[in-house]
């Protein structure tokens, strides 16, 4: 790379950075070009990205944003994931870790907030968004259902006490 090339590499990285809500970084010794790739697939299916970046580079593009506090944790072969949705970007970076003992999550930043290895995994066991909708709706579908339930048990109970008396009556005529 040439010094254009790292500048515009810096600042593609800082504007990054400047939207995104989750970073994680990992170190990825090891990794062979097909794991990688199946890694970056998996980042893509999630609406995150992973990307490896030469430590210095990402320094540069990590100063003076909210996310500086990860800027000790490159050290190494190091590569950096990212994404609005914090639990997708974490959950998959641990999930595929768990399969390959090569990836290795070291750390991330929430926010302003920096993370450690752990606070990552604890991050990646929460539901993610979209499941938190799918539960938030099926809390407000719950009563309305429970509602409709009330409101046609009377006409039920009517209805069966009505069939028991016809019955009774049938009963008694023969």
């Amino acid at each position: 790379m040439d010094r254009t090339e790292k500048r515009e590499f810096v600042a593609s990285l800082a504007a990054v950075f400047a939207d995104t809500s989750m970073v994680v970084v990992t170190q990825n010794q090891g990794l062979t070009v097909a794991e990688v790739t199946d890694l970056r697939r998996r980042m893509r299916a999630a609406g995150a990205t992973f990307k490896v970046a030469k430590n210095r580079l990402a320094t540069l593009a990590l100063d003076g944003t909210r996310f500086d506090g990860i800027a000790p944790l490159l050290k190494g072969p190091t590569a950096l994931a990212w994404s609005a949705d914090p639990v997708a970007v974490a959950k998959t970076a641990v999930e595929f870790a768990k399969t390959n003992e090569k990836l290795v999550v070291i750390g991330g930043a929430l926010g302003t907030q920096t993370l450690d290895a752990s606070g990552v995994r604890a991050l990646a066991e929460l539901p993610s968004l979209d499941q938190l909708r799918a539960k938030l709706v099926g809390m407000i579908a719950t009563p309305a259902t429970r509602i409709a339930g009330v409101l046609q048990a009377p006409a039920g109970q009517l209805a069966r006490v009505m069939g028991a008396y016809a019955k009774k009556d049938e009963a008694e005529a023969a």
